[in-house]
């Protein structure tokens, strides 16, 4: 009943905003965050409790494929016990376009896996045979070996080799009710733990996803003086070869596709602009709705990781989460039904940076007309020629087809990017705020072609 009242009053057509704001200003805040900490390590203390690490394993998820190739480096790094957990299938309510999310995960980690010292290289996802091969070994695998058999298990999986897993098989074997229980088991454990996913990490009470957030764990490690050799530097970085700033004669253009009521977006405008002022390109910006706003439900611990994840990237990034306002409904139609006249004035990017600084920062209902017409003339538009398109219907059409440009590129979720040459051929997207180095790398990777 409890879940069924936060998932309503998350949704597109809640009336209770107030609850909504509440909800969300909490799980971004940092304070209660520190606090949270400093009760479970006096709890573990209390309990003489070692320090434990879990990590949730998916054999067919890209994304592990990665992880696991860390997990080694931090046992070796820290004192800490690591519990492998094998997981099976994703929670359905948290992926909200299935073909697009399985699409895209294979391509970004085919993308991404050299850069972080890991061989990966797939066009399709392995078959359910090998899948419940896989599943099947490393269930039968005593936990001391896991780690090192699940990097060879990963390897054979996703280069289809059945020979090579059916002769891993002889050695490890496990019965498919063994099998079923122990993915049941993780399931049950990863749902406890309000996660979804594999390829994530956790240590009291907190999430780590994949390898983009190992850095986050290593630092919540540190805090704690677990790091075995304290001259070590972190053990998770893309290795970039795009230069802080790029000068070239041709310019491309960055498509940004932001919504209003994403933490993710805010934190992503401030790289927006560092983009457009150390690289060769023309910036086009096409919002979209809200995933709440286009019929998507969130689950609300999907939500809480959410917006406790985006708070810290703000930090991290230096562009932190201040006092939200959720602008759901309402405040964002009529904020939206300005934007086609805004950008036809050259004004469309600084618009939404502002709406977005008012609702994740400020604090503010950006719905307000008081508030939309000091905008508007803090850009140095006239009010009463923008205003006239206030509550109009013209930006539906806009967004909608905003919408349909990102889903072309496997893209469901923001911020979304799309990069392509001046006479915008070659079209090549990014989802989130976590590959905008990656939009570097192929902007300096076609400047060097």
């Amino acid at each position: 009943m409890i879940s069924k009242f936060l998932r309503s009053f998350m949704s597109r057509r809640t009336i209770f905003a107030k609850l909504r704001n509440k909800f969300m200003n909490t799980y971004a805040s940092y304070e209660l965050v520190k606090e949270a900490r400093v009760k479970f390590e006096a709890e573990r203390q209390k309990l003489s409790a070692p320090h434990t690490v879990i990590y949730f394993h998916k054999v067919d998820d890209p994304y592990s494929a990665l992880t696991i190739e860390y997990v080694d480096k931090i046992i070796s790094s820290y004192d800490v016990v690591l519990k492998n957990i094998l997981v099976g299938e994703e929670n359905p309510e948290t992926i909200h376009e299935p073909t697009l999310y399985t699409d895209y995960c294979l391509r970004d980690v085919n993308r991404i896996a050299h850069y972080y010292g890991v061989e990966f290289s797939s066009n399709s996802y392995p078959k359910k045979n090998l899948v419940n091969l896989a599943n099947s070994i490393l269930t039968a695998v005593d936990e001391t070996d896991f780690v090192a058999i699940a990097k060879k298990v990963s390897k054979l999986l996703w280069l289809h080799d059945q020979k090579s897993l059916e002769e891993l098989a002889l050695k490890y074997q496990a019965s498919p009710d063994t099998v079923i229980k122990r993915l049941e088991q993780g399931n049950t454990l990863r749902n406890e733990k309000d996660y979804y996913f594999g390829s994530a990490f956790y240590y009291g009470k907190e999430l780590y996803w994949g390898v983009d957030r190992i850095n986050y764990l290593e630092e919540r490690l540190d805090e704690l003086g677990l790091r075995k050799d304290p001259t070590h530097e972190s053990m998770c970085i893309p290795l970039i070869k795009a230069p802080q700033k790029l000068e070239s004669k041709t310019k491309f253009n960055l498509y940004y596709y932001p919504s209003l009521n994403s933490p993710y977006t805010f934190v992503s405008i401030k790289g927006v602009r560092e983009i457009c002022t150390d690289y060769p390109i023309n910036l086009i910006t096409k919002p979209v709705l809200p995933m709440l706003m286009r019929k998507m439900n969130i689950p609300n611990f999907k939500a809480k990781y959410l917006i406790s994840d985006a708070a810290r990237e703000g930090l991290k990034k230096n562009n932190p989460i201040g006092k939200i306002y959720s602008p759901i409904g309402k405040p964002a139609r009529k904020a939206y039904s300005l934007f086609p006249i805004i950008d036809e004035a050259g004004k469309g990017f600084e618009y939404i940076n502002e709406l977005l600084i008012a609702s994740f920062y400020d604090g503010v209902n950006i719905g307000k007309d008081e508030y939309l017409k000091d905008t508007v003339k803090k850009l140095g538009l006239d009010w009463n020629i923008i205003s006239k398109k206030l509550g109009s219907n013209n930006w539906k059409k806009v967004l909608d087809n905003n919408l349909k440009d990102m889903y072309s590129g496997n893209c469901w979720g923001v911020p979304s990017f799309k990069i392509t040459d001046s006479n915008d051929k070659n079209p090549y997207f990014v989802w989130g705020q976590d590959r905008m180095w990656l939009i570097k790398e192929e902007i300096y990777r076609r400047t060097n072609f």
